[in-house]
């Protein structure tokens, strides 16, 4: 029985009926000419159910011991594992659009995952139009964080519109295929990186007092005033509508942009790609409390997760830090807002520099823990941590397919906790960027009105970068260029 961490325990220790503590997706799908659509949908729902064993620890439920979450809680084998209940068949009722979807998701999204199974669901959604369907999946933040739940994804998936993957993608046996697919990509013999790694981890007893000193040190600048790019969380978090306490509703809007054209503007402005993305959502939140008449005077911060997971490590559950970030909101001029941010970001990384994984997730634990945990409880006057939760999953720049069925949209759904009622995060898929958005639909009322400033914001990056190839309108960027069939239908539903 394998045991769980203490970060895993922590998602688990914080899960309550208004803060669920699962990730999950939701994946857009075109099926492949000629086929009968109920016949196919039904072997993709036969095919998810038919595994043998199933990779862990989706086979598993929670084995809690008599000390309870203060003590040992691991998984163990679920002996009445059924897959009819895990794995669900649905249709949208009439007329199908991507309104009643959303609704669907997010109503799913809002109820909690039984403990007393395995912590994971799949529901395959029929009933959009122009033969699509879609792919519901979540799982629980003990099991696995973004990057696994990635992997886990993509190992169902393949670049081969004619290949079909006989058995189950949720099996052991695939799983194992895939990892050992990721494996022969690696080079024969250990890298310089790798070298290095090690050597890293063998010193890190030795050298923590050091970085422990290095970063005492840069957090005493940023309070005694002498460092002005490094953010930390609680210092000058301003209160705003998005730090209030949560219920269990949830509300999740998704929108697709071209990947090139939100990496032009980083470059443009001698940046990065996250570092666009970022000011993106930043121009967006300035829009939204702007019309809300609620923009607060200090600028809002983020906090952005770092994955500090070894390269090609599709086993670990939960391998992430996280940076807080100066998202300028206070600042009118697009240009100006993105230097903040990058500047914020790079201050941010620099502070880890030196250490080694475990070593990172300590100090993280550190600086956002304690906070965390007195604002869930409502225990603290105290500024929030952040103001909200930006996430950049890596995906893959290529078309994928699903047993023929090409994937024409995949958007992330994380967690809305108290203090944070909204949640953007995103992912590269082919040639797109698919942006999630789940929030607290009563705290955060027209969320879906952020997509419309998501594109403002971006349109004023352009302008400011002298990029910009059109005219500023309201309509949606993949609403009038040649990107997927999904994300025009999502443009049209919210217009």
């Amino acid at each position: 029985m394998k045991k769980l961490t203490a970060i895993d325990k922590g998602f688990l220790i914080g899960e309550s009926r208004e803060v669920p503590q699962h990730v999950g997706g939701l994946s857009l799908f075109t099926l492949p000419d000629g086929v009968d659509e109920h016949e196919y949908l039904h072997g993709l729902t036969q095919n998810l159910r038919t595994a043998d064993e199933l990779l862990p620890p989706f086979g598993d439920r929670l084995k809690i011991g008599i000390l309870g979450m203060a003590g040992d809680v691991s998984w163990e084998r679920d002996p009445d594992l059924d897959m009819d209940y895990h794995v669900r068949h649905s249709a949208l009722p009439a007329p199908g659009r991507y309104r009643e979807l959303f609704n669907l998701v997010s109503r799913l999204h809002s109820t909690l995952l039984d403990r007393k199974r395995p912590l994971w669901e799949v529901h395959l959604i029929e009933g959009l139009p122009d033969r699509q369907f879609a792919l519901y999946q979540k799982v629980h933040h003990a099991v696995a964080d973004g990057i696994r739940a990635m992997h886990i994804s993509r190992s169902m998936l393949s670049n081969d519109p004619n290949y079909i993957q006989r058995g189950s993608p949720l099996s052991l046996t695939s799983w194992n295929a895939y990892k050992s697919l990721l494996a022969s990509k690696k080079q024969s013999g250990p890298s310089n990186k790798e070298l290095r790694n090690v050597a890293d981890r063998l010193k890190a007893t030795f050298d923590s007092g050091r970085h422990l000193y290095s970063m005492v040190k840069s957090v005493a600048k940023v309070y005694w005033g002498e460092s002005y790019d490094l953010t930390l969380p609680h210092m000058r978090v301003p209160r705003s509508s998005l730090n209030t306490r949560v219920d269990g509703a949830r509300r999740f809007v998704a929108q697709s942009w071209p990947f090139a054209r939100v990496k032009a503007v980083g470059k443009a402005f001698d940046g990065t790609f996250n570092d666009a993305v970022l000011a993106m959502c930043a121009g967006a939140l300035r829009h939204y409390m702007q019309r809300h008449a609620e923009l607060p005077e200090e600028s809002l911060k983020s906090m952005v997760p770092l994955s500090v997971r070894a390269k090609g490590d599709a086993d670990a559950g939960n391998a992430a830090a996280a940076i807080t970030v100066d998202l300028a909101t206070n600042l009118a001029d697009p240009a100006e807002r993105f230097q903040v941010i990058k500047n914020s970001v790079l201050a941010g990384r620099a502070l880890y520099d030196g250490m080694s994984p475990p070593e990172i997730i300590r100090y993280t634990s550190l600086l956002n823990g304690p906070g965390m945990f007195l604002e869930q409880l409502g225990l603290t006057k105290m500024p929030p941590p952040s103001n909200i939760w930006i996430s950049n999953v890596p995906g893959i720049q290529e078309q994928l397919y699903w047993n023929g069925s090409r994937l024409d949209g995949s958007y992330p759904m994380s967690i809305v906790i108290h203090g944070a009622a909204v949640n953007i995060t995103l992912i590269t898929n082919n040639q797109n960027v698919d942006f999630g958005i789940i929030a607290c639909r009563r705290s955060v009322p027209q969320v879906q009105r952020l997509i419309d400033y998501m594109e403002e914001a971006l349109v004023e990056l352009e302008e400011a970068a002298g990029i910009a190839t059109s005219p500023k309108k309201k309509t949606m960027p993949v609403a009038k260029t040649k990107t997927k069939r999904a994300s025009r239908k999502t443009a049209k539903a919210k217009t």
